[in-house]
Order: C-alpha cells, then sequence, then structure tokens
C-alpha cells in the first residue's frame, strides 16, 4: 500500500493557508428578531414565543461557521433558559427553570442572544447576534376558590312588600388573573325559595312573603369565579319577615274545577279586597280569562265549515275550498294538517306547500256580490317582507300571468284583488283593496270576512268591520279563451315562463276557508260563525247594584269592572262566573289574570294592589258512545227493486249515544253507570261496501222533503250518500229512514251490501259501523222459503232489547249460549206453523177492509207484487235447520241457562224472548240467524 507522507514543513503551510480559510468562512454574525413575546401557564415549563425562537446565520450552510451553538439569556433575576433544538435550522425553545407563580409575578422581561459554533469544532471564532428583548406573561391557574368576606348574613323584610335588594353577599378570590379573581354569579342553592339573587350578589324577594305563613327564611348561597369554579363552602343567609297589613284579594283559589255541562260557575264566591283601611276613592279591577291556546284562540264548535254555516243560518251555496281530506277531496291531501285539537281542522302553511282546486269545485259564477271568509294565523316574515303570501289566488292556467282574483298578504298588510273583465264601457276601476291592521301578523287566529258588492269591498275581522285604507284602480281583463286555475296557499304561474310552478307560497295557518259566490254574509251570521263558546259571566246580573259599572268586550274574555267603594267592588267579584256553552267542551286549563288599581282622594294611585293568577280547569267531558241499531239483513223481490220508488234500506234504524259514569246513586233499573246521552251529530254517511254504484242502473236517494224543517242537507255520489248538519239524532233517523235504494237492472246482482256511520264534532266521536246487507231474490219460490223463516207474526208484539252500550267502534256483540240458541230455532220452526193458520185467519177477518187498513200504513218492509203466491210450509225442512244448528254448537260448553223448561218456551214464545238472555237474540240478529222481521201484506196473498 502506498502513503502519502507530509513533510513539517508542508504541514506547516498547510496550516496557515487553513486558518486564513476560516477566518474568511465565519463571515457573518447570527440574526434573531428585534423582539419576542412569550406566554407561559403558571406551574408549567414552556414558553410559547411569538414569534417562535430561530436564529438565522448567512455562513450556512457551511459547517459550525452556518450553524447555531446556544441561546443566552441576560439577566439572573429570570427564571428561564434557553435551548437549541436544530443546530442547522436553528431553532431553539425557551423554558422555565422551576414553577412560575402568577400570584407572586405575572410578567418578565429579559435579553436574549444566539451564538453560532464558530469556524471549527472547537468553536473558535464565534460570533453572535444582537441582543432581543423577551417579555413572558405568566398565564393564570383557576387554583381558588371563591370565598365569602362574612361567615353570615342577616336582614329583615316587611312582608306584602316587593324589594329590589333586600341585601348584598359578597365574596373575593385569590387567582391573580382577572378571569379567575373576578366574581362572576351567585346561586341561591336552597330550592324552591321565593328568592331571587343577581350577579352582583343583590338578594331580592320573587314574591310578597306572608308573615302568617312563614317567619323566617334560611337560605344557603354560593359564588363563581368567572372560571367557574365554585366556592367550597356556601354561606346561610337568614332573612326575618315582619307582619304587616297587606292589601290585595283574599279568599280566592288558585285553581277551578269546571264540570262541562254545568252551566255558569262562580269563580271567586269569597273573594274580598283588602285595603288596611285606606281612603280610597275608585277601585277598577280587570278580569282576563286566557284562552289564546284553546282551539283558533278559545273554544268553538269544531264542525265543519258547511255545518257550521247551515247551523248559523248562512245562505247556501258556499264552497270549501280547504275540507278535510278523502277520496272525493284529494286536493288536501297533500297539505301539512294539525287536527290534534279535537277534530278542529287545520291546515299549515311553511312557504313549500299549495293545492290546485279541481275545475268542478272552483266556483264559476262569481258575479258582483259574493264572500270570501277564512280562520288565519300569521306572523312576520323575516328577511322575506318584499315577498307576498299568497292565500287564494285565481290565475290564467296557462300562455299568461293574469291574476283575475286573489288574497294575499304583503308586509303585514292585507290586500284583496279583483280584476274585472273587460266590457265596452270599461275603464279604470277598483282593483286592489288595502287594509294594514294589527292582527294580520300578530300570531294569533283571527275569523277574516271578505264582502263585496262591488265596488265596494268590506272586511270583517272578528266581527268588527274595516274600510280598506287604500284602494288601487287598474284596468279590466280582456276575454280570452284561456282556463283558470284556483290555487290555495300560493299562485300558479302558467305562462311568462319556461316551467308553469307555484309562486308566492303562505307561512302561516289556514281553516274554514269558503267561497260563497252571489250573496254576501250579514253581521248576524259573521258573529255566529267566530262566536266564542267559552267566557267570562256575572251570574245575578240585577243583584248588582247602581255603584258599579262594567264592561265585557266581545268575545267575554275581558271584563272591566268599577266601583266607589269596597263593597260593591267585593259583591261584583264574588258574582263574576266562567261560563262554556259547548256539550263537549275542549279540557284544559284556562288563566285567569285579575289586575287591580285603587285611587285615594286627590292621588292617582295610593295603594299598590298585587295581580291574581289562578286558572279553571276545564275537566274532560264524559265522552258519548254512539251506536247504531237495527235489522242487518232485508230481502227484497227484483220487482220491488224496479219500482219507480225503490225500497227503503233503514226502516227501523235506531241511533242512541250513552255515557258512563262512576256514580253509584243512580238507579238499578237504569243499568248503574249507564246514562243515555241526547246530542247532536252532524253527519252520517251511507257508504256502498264493493263496488260503487251503476249510475245507468242503480240509485241510492234520500227524499228532499225529509229534510225540511231541519238544519240539514245532502250529497250523494256512487259510493254512498252523505247527510250533514248539526241537528238532532231525533231528525238524523227521520232522514235516514228515507234512504231508498232502487235497481232498474238488477240482472244476476244477487246482494248489495251498506255501511251507516255517524259522527259528532266532525269525527271526534264516532259510531259504530252499521253494516246492512240486501237480499235480491229472483224468483217467488226462493222468496217464499227466506220468508218462512223470518216472518213475524202481526199479532206479536216486537221485543224491547235492553240497551247495549258499543264502544266507538264496536260492531257485534259476542256470545251465545247453544242450548237457548237451540230452543229458540226450534220455536221459530214451529212458529212458522202459527203464523201460517195466523195470516189465513186474519184474511178471512179483515179481507174487505185489509187494502184500505194498508194503504194507511208506511210503506212495510217487503211488498209481494205476485198475487198468485202460494205458501208451502215445511215442518220438517224448518227442523232440519234447527238440528244443524245443534249439531254446530253440540261441542261449545254449556250454560247454566240449559237447565230451562224448554216446554214453557215453546209454550209461550213472548214469554220466553223476555225472560232468556236479551243478549242471545241481539247476537242471533246480527250473526244472521234472524235477519229481520218482514211485513206481509194478507191483500196480495192467494191461498
Amino acid at each position: 500500500m502506498k502513503m502519502c507522507l507530509i513533510t513539517p514543513m508542508l504541514f506547516l503551510v498547510l496550516s496557515g493557508q487553513c486558518g486564513i480559510m476560516a477566518s474568511k468562512v465565519n463571515k457573518h454574525k447570527p440574526w434573531i428578531e428585534t423582539s419576542y413575546h412569550g406566554v407561559i401557564t403558571e406551574n408549567m415549563d414552556t414558553v410559547l414565543l411569538d414569534p417562535p425562537l430561530v436564529a438565522l446565520d448567512k455562513d450556512a450552510p457551511i459547517p459550525y461557521a452556518g450553524e447555531i451553538c446556544a441561546f443566552k439569556i441576560h439577566g439572573q433575576e429570570a427564571p428561564f433558559e434557553a435551548e437549541v433544538l436544530n443546530r442547522t435550522s436553528g431553532e431553539g425553545v425557551l423554558r422555565a427553570r422551576g414553577p412560575v407563580d402568577c400570584e407572586q409575578q405575572k410578567e418578565y422581561t429579559f435579553i436574549i442572544q444566539a451564538y453560532d459554533c464558530g469556524a471549527s469544532p472547537s468553536g473558535a471564532d464565534w460570533k453572535k447576534s444582537h441582543k432581543a428583548v423577551v417579555h413572558i406573561q405568566v398565564d393564570d391557574v383557576n387554583e381558588f376558590s371563591p370565598v365569602f368576606r362574612e361567615p353570615q348574613y342577616h336582614a329583615t323584610v316587611t312582608e306584602g312588600k316587593i324589594y329590589d335588594s333586600i341585601l348584598q353577599v359578597e365574596a373575593w378570590d385569590q387567582d391573580c388573573s382577572p378571569q379567575y379573581s373576578q366574581i362572576c354569579n351567585y346561586e341561591i342553592v336552597t330550592q324552591d325559595t321565593p328568592f331571587a339573587i343577581d350577579r352582583n350578589g343583590n338578594i331580592r324577594n320573587t314574591e310578597r312573603l306572608s308573615y302568617d305563613k312563614q317567619q323566617r327564611y334560611k337560605i344557603m348561597v354560593t359564588t363563581y369565579d368567572c372560571g367557574q369554579k365554585r366556592a367550597t363552602e356556601s354561606v346561610p343567609v337568614h332573612i326575618d319577615v315582619k307582619p304587616v297589613c297587606k292589601p290585595g284579594w283574599q279568599g280566592w283559589n288558585k285553581r277551578v274545577d269546571y264540570d262541562p255541562g254545568t252551566g255558569s260557575k262562580q269563580l271567586f264566591p269569597k273573594m274580598h279586597l283588602e285595603t288596611c283601611d285606606g281612603p280610597l276613592s275608585s277601585v277598577r279591577a280587570m278580569v282576563e280569562l286566557q284562552t289564546s291556546h284553546i282551539g283558533k284562540g278559545c273554544d268553538r264548535e269544531t264542525y265543519s265549515e258547511k255545518s257550521l254555516q247551515k247551523l248559523c243560518g248562512a245562505a247556501s251555496g258556499s264552497t270549501d275550498l280547504l275540507p278535510a281530506p278523502s277520496a272525493s277531496t284529494n286536493w288536501t291531501a297533500s297539505l301539512l294538517t294539525d287536527s290534534g285539537r279535537d277534530s278542529d281542522l287545520i291546515f299549515r302553511f311553511d312557504g313549500r306547500q299549495a293545492a290546485n282546486i279541481p275545475e268542478w269545485v272552483v266556483p264559476q259564477n262569481l258575479t258582483d256580490q259574493f264572500t270570501i271568509a277564512t280562520w288565519m294565523k300569521h306572523g312576520p316574515s323575516p328577511g322575506l317582507r318584499a315577498e307576498k303570501e299568497t292565500l287564494l289566488c285565481n290565475s290564467d292556467k296557462t300562455e299568461m300571468n293574469r291574476h283575475h282574483y286573489s288574497l294575499y298578504v304583503h308586509n303585514c298588510r292585507l290586500v284583496f284583488l279583483l280584476r274585472r273583465d273587460f266590457i265596452q264601457l270599461d275603464s279604470f276601476r277598483p282593483a286592489e283593496f288595502h287594509w294594514r291592521l294589527e292582527q294580520i301578523c300578530d300570531k294569533e287566529w283571527h275569523y277574516y270576512v271578505i264582502n263585496v258588492e262591488f265596488p265596494s269591498v268590506m272586511l270583517f275581522v272578528d266581527g268588527v268591520t274595516y274600510e280598506p285604507y287604500l284602494v288601487t284602480d287598474d284596468w279590466p281583463i280582456h276575454p280570452s279563451e284561456i282556463d283558470v286555475q284556483l290555487t290555495v296557499g300560493a299562485c300558479w304561474q302558467g305562462g311568462e315562463v319556461t316551467t308553469p310552478r307555484f309562486t308566492q307560497y303562505f307561512r302561516g295557518s289556514l281553516s274554514g276557508l269558503t267561497i260563497r259566490p252571489g250573496k254576501i254574509a250579514t253581521q248576524k251570521v259573521i258573529s255566529c260563525l267566530q262566536a266564542c263558546k267559552e267566557g267570562l259571566d256575572i251570574s245575578s246580573l240585577e243583584s248588582l247594584g247602581k255603584g258599579i259599572k262594567f264592561h265585557f268586550n266581545p268575545a267575554q274574555s275581558v271584563l272591566v269592572m268599577e266601583a266607589d267603594d269596597l263593597e260593591n267592588i267585593n259583591t261584583a267579584m264574588t258574582k263574576v262566573s266562567y261560563i262554556n256553552s259547548r256539550q263537549f267542551p275542549t279540557p284544559g286549563l284556562r288563566k285567569l289574570h285579575i289586575t287591580t288599581t285603587v285611587q285615594c282622594f286627590g292621588e292617582d294611585t295610593c295603594i299598590s294592589i298585587p295581580d291574581v293568577k289562578a286558572v279553571v280547569m276545564v275537566l274532560p267531558p264524559s265522552e258519548p258512545r254512539i251506536t247504531i241499531t237495527g235489522l242487518e239483513r232485508l230481502v227484497w223481490p227484483e220487482a220491488q227493486l224496479r219500482a219507480s220508488a225503490g225500497v227503503t234500506l233503514f226502516k227501523d234504524i235506531h241511533i242512541i249515544s250513552t255515557v258512563t259514569k262512576t256514580d253509584t246513586t243512580l238507579s238499578i233499573a237504569r243499568r248503574p253507570g249507564v246514562l243515555e246521552l241526547m246530542h247532536n251529530l252532524d253527519y252520517c254517511d251511507v257508504m256502498v261496501i264493493g263496488e260503487e254504484l251503476n249510475p245507468e242502473s242503480e240509485s241510492l236517494d234520500i227524499q228532499h222533503s225529509s229534510l225540511l224543517g231541519k238544519h240539514l242537507d245532502a250529497t250523494n255520489s256512487t259510493s254512498g250518500i252523505s247527510i250533514y248538519g248539526v241537528d238532532s239524532m231525533a231528525h238524523y233517523e227521520q232522514a235516514i229512514r228515507q234512504v231508498r235504494y232502487r235497481n232498474w237492472k238488477p240482472g244476476s246482482l244477487s246482494e248489495r251490501r251498506f255501511r251507516l256511520s255517524c259522527s259528532e264534532l266532525n269525527g271526534r266521536y264516532t259510531s259504530n259501523e252499521f253494516n246492512l246487507e240486501i237480499g235480491i231474490v229472483h224468483n217467488s219460490e226462493a222468496v217464499e222459503h227466506v220468508n218462512h223463516m223470518a216472518v213475524q207474526s202481526q199479532f206479536m208484539r216486537p221485543v224491547h232489547h235492553p240497551l247495549v252500550v258499543h264502544t266507538v267502534n264496536s260492531d257485534h256483540i259476542s256470545g251465545t249460549p247453544p242450548a237457548a240458541t237451540v230452543v229458540i230455532v226450534m220455536c221459530i220452526a214451529a212458529l212458522v206453523v202459527i203464523v201460517v193458520l195466523g195470516i189465513y185467519r186474519i184474511h178471512t177477518a179483515h179481507q174487505e177492509g185489509s187494502k184500505d187498513d194498508d194503504d194507511g200504513r208506511k210503506e212495510p218492509e217487503m211488498d209481494w207484487d205476485d198475487s198468485n203466491l202460494n205458501i208451502t210450509v215445511n215442518p220438517m225442512e224448518s227442523f232440519e235447520g234447527a238440528q244443524i244448528a245443534v249439531e254446530v254448537r253440540e261441542d261449545e260448553p254449556e250454560d247454566d241457562e240449559d237447565d230451562e223448561n224448554d216446554d214453557e218456551l215453546a209454550g209461550d214464545l213472548s214469554s220466553a224472548e223476555s225472560e232468556d238472555s236479551d243478549e242471545e237474540e241481539e247476537t242471533d240478529i246480527q250473526n244472521g240467524r234472524v235477519k229481520g222481521k218482514l211485513e206481509w201484506d194478507p191483500s196480495m196473498l192467494s191461498y
């Protein structure tokens, strides 16, 4: 191996050259920022600097000369040290040498310099940077809890007085920072005390204290610093109450229960005003009943809009644009509803829903007179004040964008637009009518009625008349062949846009939106439609003296009384009552608020009377159970169905309503706990089960004369008949008994089935679904056989069944002992022979007068038109039917009633039917064994 030998002379030469080069390499001093700001959390060691501690050297990347070897701090008092993290990048960190306590020193300032590594590993020829100022702030830690300055506090108050501040408690904190050393909140730890404390430690009473109720209060108070650190110990506060005369109302209860149907009930029968012998000159008391949370502002009838209008005597012909969704009124199915308040149907619009009214529903004959009415609840729309909110709009369906008439809200103003059709003599005419009212945007329910007697338009809000403050004219609309579209909740724009769409969406709630063409609503009808059924009242009005003055608001929710002495005002207050005239009111709380002002001689107000806040609790009404009973199967010959009058379906129908009471004092004869109840109905529907009626061969009608003199009306379609209107159950029975079915092409049709159901309060209470089956017989032999099994003798007195209470949707009654069924069936078989013999004797005795008598009676349930009909009785056939019934039930368990005397039952059928379980016969009828009572016209039979 070859080695390089360096002579001493050569080494000296090289060393000299290296020294010269080193001095040339470390040319620059390190560079750092001129100042630094740092933060250190007490009891921590790392300092966060801004900007970060970094030294730069222009000699980089030369080794040593371009590297940072150290940071030095000048100042022996600074408890910090600096450390180089990366020599090449010059990064460093500043740390505390020991614990730093904010409570001892909050800030530190010192000098720092950076040093490079020199020109060689030995550090020779190092250079240092300029001096930089470092300012360190110590962040506080929430070490200390607040402490109260006093171990306990005492105060004394006078009863009956409200204090802004009874006393002040004070606490302090040892932490150094404002965040942790300041007290930010005080809190009363003791629960359910009539005191409150503010952020400054001031304690006040939240209600007037009573010495009789409590003489001394002890409450515990704690505090929090602004870092939410709680005091370790709460401080007790003692407050003594001194007795004093307390002006105010005395002798009243905070809650008054109201039982539905009890009429007017006194609210404050023992109430009197205490004025502590103050020399008063007058007293004014205002009693307010708060019902805005009930229904549409108060307890109103929740019948359908059509039923209410008929009940109030409104002119017929109105169109309900927001009916309950159904198969025939499906345009409201997509709208949001709020129908949880006792069937009070409310539609809620959130700016995204609207409904197109079908063309067959839209009134086509709007003249110079018509009425638009609706319930509306609407509030201001932030950020959308320039947007129109349309309730109702009639606009072009296609091609153009003309609004023929519309009702909308704009900037809390109600605007009605009506553009008339152009005629030759027309010019500018009134077109827009504006009203600015507080009610439009107060988020409360109001009833709006617009009466149009063009060119005059009048607005009624809750029965009060308002003239438009602005009326603008416009040109009439030129006639065209363009169809129009009526919409609710927005306006339809079918022209002048690429895609037809809804615009000007409504935001609020609507209910009962109707249009009545040709007539305007009277003040009486409007008042009836929006009238509250609950309110304040004065019982024994005649007992009030002349020294009392009183005034009700139109809704009777506010009563103001004034008197010149205590005796008169006390007497008047005891007469204040609550009344709810609804038979089934909406249950729940109604708030009462009484404010009182007392005036003394020569002074405006001398005694402060605290307000009275109480509640009326309307108890839930006893829910009625509406039950429909009658024959569930009828058999008719084909010829009778073909007759022009058709056949009656529900001739013997009965509708009753019962309620269950827990009163044990009721008579046993009336079935303890069950009472029959009289109330109205608002609709009954007769629906076709199965295929709808064929208009070419079938009809279901009701005689119009049967509705005269009643608050009833009816509509029919191929799916059935709806009878509606608020009227008694007796009137509904009379109307339903006139429903007739006709089929002039029965063909091979063997039966038709119908379902009858009734309602009270727009579906709040519904009856059972009563099903009726019509059998159609196409030959005389089959009719003869069926009639032998179902006929009832004319001399047999009908059995009156005891009351059968159904639940709201009950359909059947279950449970018939098998032995009793056998007895009844056998008796019916034996009865057939008696019936035939009885009919023959009747025919013989009354042959001459039968036809006249029949003409004077009501239409029989079955008339026979076959004069040559022969009746043949086959007792064996009847017995076989009874035997089948025995075999079907022989495996069922027997009752004690099986031991009854069969001979006695067979000998006296009438007695047996009354003494056996009435429920058996009821079940037999419903299960189809005895399908119906058939009446015979003996004059039409030949023997």
